[in-house]
């Protein structure tokens, strides 16, 4: 017999479907229109610039507060609105002539953000992003992973100053740390006003937000400057000046689209308000060939037709010179116009643009590096390390920019997701202070991926948030790093605040299970390896006899006074050094002629492990003497650093 109830129950069930449908047809109209509002997909049309807000600096400071914040770079900020949102009264000083916050993006003009992607996307089908918190509430404010600087200033004045518990200074002429008697402990700061009067402000706690770590150092904090750690103490990554171009019009951005989303380049491309390409660029002829030099334009679009510009480098600088800084600026500016006239003869689109300044102070990518009590290294960042007190993630590839107009910089290696301890922000030696930013305790290397502001923003909401611990607890900074007690609930306390660092494991690299991995790690502390974009560090290609000289060349830094010979004469009478097999008779006699140790070349082998240079267990790794690969020399190298130095 039939179901009486049959159709009615299909026709409830259809009814439910379609309800089902609908709902989601019109979530997904949601989700379209928020992304075309965040985005500004409207013809290419973008918002109305706002007005900068002034920024209502104090007269007069308290006698004390529970935190001073030195800086006001977005880490600073981030640092600021954490400690005040924790409970505690905070200055936020900047020793800088700033009349608005943001430093390097809202004065520097770098207003495309080095974003550390997450490998999952957002329910909007975009690509989501590490650590959260902070540098989400503030990025839901503004255009997209480019901004306008207006926008940006006010972003981040809108959250200071909805915090009844921060004082902001601006335009004094000198922040001096406060040390204890006996030089250990920071107690607070005297600070020069912009009227040459002084001003004591003790705190329990100092965060040090600025790009090179000035507060610190004047503390006695030590640190190693750019690439001292890896034998270059001379060498640092270029400076930008940011400069910024008018007439970007629609028309002009559809252009820019056509180019380089057509091109079939991963490495360019154009969203609505960010623009990557023109690789071209680096052909520029610079007036100074000596001290200047473009790259690719990384462009971020403003709210007014122009765009900021960072691609013209500029090299050896010392930015604690004004004068180095001032010549700089000089040398910048000078390029700029024949610039803008190489970019209208070699693309058509940018015929009607024109030059619209300069940024008011440079993109500073690279000075000190803080010795912590760790101190993030590149194997860390290249193996998707995970710490134990972790406060934040870092994804972006190791990005190694030139160092000279001769160097085409380098990409080190893509992590995935590697964590910032917070021991790495807490100097050696020196208490009540922690240091949030590019200056933070890095080597040079990882330095590359971990300098990003979005990584910065996530130590000041860390260190904001562990100032509350330390005063909580009765604790110093440095007691509070060696507490995983502690430390666990100042973690719990930042995923209450909307960051997510949970921990975290990921599939070894490929290169992690190689039989010549140590090796690898070796050379990657010395800088002598990189596996670029693709984390391919070509272990099994072919090696040859002048590889092996220039690798022992690098390799000297890891003891200059050991090196006594001339590693050249290793293949001074070799000819086509550079495309036939190396052996392991020549790889060795290569290391024995830069030690200056006496041995021929059947000798060297026997010579290395008499030393102690060399091991047996590298060795048996080693699948054909005669033609040795890339990973056999890094084991090579590997056992020469630990005979050296003891450290592999």
């Amino acid at each position: 017999m039939a179901n009486p109830n049959r159709n009615n129950s299909a026709s409830k069930g259809w009814l439910w479907l379609m309800g089902i449908l609908i709902l989601l047809a019109v979530l997904g109209a949601a989700a379209s229109l928020y992304y075309q509002y965040k985005h500004h997909i409207s013809g290419g049309q973008t918002k109305a610039k706002q007005e900068i807000e002034e920024v209502k600096s104090v007269k007069k400071t308290k006698e004390a507060y529970d935190v001073i914040v030195v800086g006001t770079d977005p880490e600073g900020v981030a640092a600021a609105v954490s400690a005040a949102r924790n409970g505690l009264t905070t200055l936020l000083v900047d020793g800088r002539n700033r009349e608005i916050l943001g430093g390097l993006m809202t004065l520097g003009w770098i207003n495309s953000i080095d974003m550390n992607y997450a490998p999952n996307k957002n329910l909007l089908g975009k690509d989501d992003v590490f650590n959260k918190g902070f540098f989400s509430e503030w990025y839901a404010k503004i255009e997209g992973d480019s901004f306008d600087v207006n926008t940006a200033a006010n972003a981040f004045y809108d959250l200071v100053k909805n915090e009844s518990k921060i004082d902001v200074l601006l335009k004094t002429k000198k922040i001096d740390p406060l040390l204890s008697q006996d030089k250990k402990a920071v107690q607070g700061a005297t600070i020069t006003l912009e009227d040459g009067s002084t001003q004591v402000v003790k705190a329990a706690s100092v965060i040090d937000a600025t790009q090179d770590g000035d507060f610190a150092a004047a503390s006695g904090v030590a640190f190693t400057i750019g690439h001292e750690d890896i034998g270059d103490p001379n060498s640092k990554m270029a400076v930008t000046l940011a400069f910024r171009l008018k007439n970007v019009t629609p028309e002009v951005w559809n252009l820019m689209a056509t180019r380089l989303n057509g091109d079939n380049n991963p490495d360019t491309g154009v969203n609505d308000v960010s623009v990557f390409g023109y690789g071209e660029m680096s052909k520029y002829p610079p007036l100074n060939k000596e001290r200047a030099k473009m790259r690719g334009l990384n462009m971020g679009r403003e709210n007014d037709n122009t765009v900021l510009i960072n691609a013209l480098q500029i090299f050896g600088v010392d930015t604690f010179d004004p004068k180095a800084v001032q010549e700089a600026f000089d040398i910048g500016k000078k390029e700029l116009p024949n610039i803008l006239s190489y970019m209208q003869k070699t693309f058509p689109e940018f015929a009607s643009l024109e030059l619209d300044g300069s940024a008011p102070e440079l993109y500073v990518r690279e000075t000190r590096h803080m010795q912590g009590e760790y101190r993030l290294n590149i194997v860390d960042v290249c193996t998707n390390n995970d710490q134990w007190d972790r406060i934040g993630f870092g994804s972006y590839p190791v990005d190694i920019q030139r160092i000279s107009p001769t160097d085409n910089g380098n990409v080190v290696c893509k992590p995935k997701q590697y964590a910032i301890p917070f021991r790495s922000l807490v100097p050696q030696k020196v208490d009540g202070l922690l240091v949030v930013g590019r200056a933070a305790s890095y080597d040079t290397l990882p330095h590359g991926s971990a300098r990003v502001m979005p990584t910065g923003m996530a130590e000041g909401e860390a260190a904001g948030a562990a100032a509350m611990f330390a005063k909580q607890e009765k604790m110093t900074f440095r007691q509070l790093s060696a507490s995983k007690e502690v430390i666990a609930k100042l973690q719990e306390q930042l995923n209450k605040q909307g960051m997510e660092i949970h921990p975290m494991t990921l599939k070894p690299q490929p290169f992690m299970e190689h039989k010549a991995y140590e090796g690898l790690k070796s050379a990657l502390m010395l800088g002598l390896a990189s596996g670029a974009y693709d984390n391919n560090f070509h272990l099994d290609d072919p090696a040859n006899p002048k590889r092996m000289v220039n690798l022992v060349s690098g390799a000297k830094k890891m003891k200059p006074d050991a090196f006594k010979g001339d590693v050249s004469q290793a293949i001074a009478k070799m000819e086509n050094a550079d495309k036939i097999p190396l052996s392991l008779e020549q790889a060795t006699y290569t290391i024995t002629q830069a030690l200056g140790l006496t041995a021929t070349s059947k000798e060297a082998q026997a010579k290395l492990i008499e030393n102690k240079l060399l091991t047996d267990a590298s060795l048996k790794l080693i699948a054909d003497n005669q033609k040795l690969t890339n990973g056999d020399i890094y084991l090579l190298i590997k056992d020469l650093k630990v005979g050296l130095t003891g450290k592999p």
